[in-house]
């Protein structure tokens, strides 16, 4: 059975860009072998992270980044058995934060201001999955 998990959490202090990208290679490393894709991003010092695979791996992963020291608050958005996935094509995506147009944050939130602390989980997965459809995803 394949799941959808999005969560959101706050950095712990001095995450720098250097160990976004040891998460990131860690992720694309691990993730092929336990069936997990997604997407992640990193926006004012708060991880916003969609995890899609089966239910035991997804659960697992999830529950590892709750007990994860880089990360606090962490706070589940939305949980969901899904049929297909939206985010097949990335073992683990990246949010180019540089090519984001602030409108279209704006379309989903209360300001340009990427903040899931005060968003619906269902506008954060619209807002993901224009994302993809606008070409702000890397891969590398």
């Amino acid at each position: 059975m394949l799941v959808r998990l999005l969560y959101a959490s706050r950095a712990a202090e001095g995450t720098k860009e250097a160990q976004l990208a040891a998460i990131l290679k860690q992720s694309r490393e691990h993730n092929p072998a336990e069936g997990i894709t997604g997407l992640l991003c990193l926006s004012d010092g708060v991880f916003i992270q969609v995890l899609e695979g089966g239910r035991d791996a997804v659960n697992a992963r999830y529950k590892a980044i709750v007990q994860d020291p880089r990360h606090h608050d962490v706070i589940l958005l939305s949980y969901e058995e899904i049929d297909e996935r939206r985010f097949a094509g990335w073992s683990m995506g990246q949010v180019n934060l540089h090519r984001l147009n602030p409108a279209l944050v704006l379309k989903y939130c209360e300001s340009t201001r990427l903040n899931p602390y005060t968003m619906r989980g269902q506008a954060l997965m619209a807002l993901f999955q224009e994302l993809v459809s606008s070409g702000v995803i890397e891969c590398s």
